[in-house]
């Protein structure tokens, strides 16, 4: 009886011994570096507040934008956008009479390009799902020029802006983010020809934003 009871407690041991050496091995922990630099690329969709200069110069309000940047993000969740946009386009001159506008005809090209810097947070919620929350301040120029003006229309400005998105992680070294973008850009458009004639001063606009980051 000993010698059987001995023979089990042996059999069983070495079952355990068996299945402890086939047990995959634990999850390795995410290694997130203390501070990570993350190169970007973006396109976004712009709806911009002077809605009825953009109306008559272009046909919409909303324009697209491209461009690219630099993210710096910490381990606890801090980080700090450096991005430079560009947008440019040709429409026409345009003038309102009796709060219409009525096209001229004459070729119209602006070019607005930002350079933004935002700092703001990213939450944890899963280590492939991040989102996030920032507001920063940007350095706007925009131009406009024309066949028929002796010299472009020139101006720079600063502005502000808030923005909210999430982060979604698809491989180590590789992820995409999608964000909603608010700026206000007092200063710039309002003070001649049609944006005037409209009382429009605000330059911003909300952006959807679509980028893809390179990095941890």
């Amino acid at each position: 009886m000993k010698t059987a009871i001995v023979a089990l407690v042996c059999a069983a041991a070495t079952t355990s011994s068996a299945f402890a050496q086939v047990r995959p091995p634990p999850p390795r922990p995410i290694d997130v570096p203390g501070i990570s630099l993350r190169p970007f690329v973006f396109v976004a969709e712009e709806s911009f507040s002077a809605r009825q200069t953009f109306n008559a110069v272009f046909g919409r309000s909303y324009q697209p934008l491209w461009g690219g940047g630099l993210n710096v993000a910490l381990k606890n969740g801090f980080y700090l956008d450096v991005s430079a946009l560009r947008f440019k386009k040709t429409g026409q001159r345009a003038f309102f009479f009796e709060e219409q506008a009525y096209g001229l005809q004459i070729p119209l090209t602006v070019t607005v390009t930002p350079l933004e810097v935002t700092a703001g947070r990213r939450f944890n919620v899963t280590s492939q799902l991040r989102p996030y929350v920032g507001a920063g301040l940007g350095a706007y120029h925009y131009q406009e020029t024309s066949p028929f003006d002796d010299a472009p229309f020139d101006k720079r400005h600063v502005g502000y802006l808030v923005v909210g998105g999430v982060e979604i992680r698809v491989s180590r070294w590789f992820a995409v983010s999608a964000d909603a973008q608010y700026g206000y850009v007092a200063g710039i458009i309002g003070s001649g020809g049609i944006s005037k004639d409209a009382g429009e001063t605000n330059l911003g606009g909300t952006a959807g934003r679509f980028r893809v980051i390179i990095g941890r």
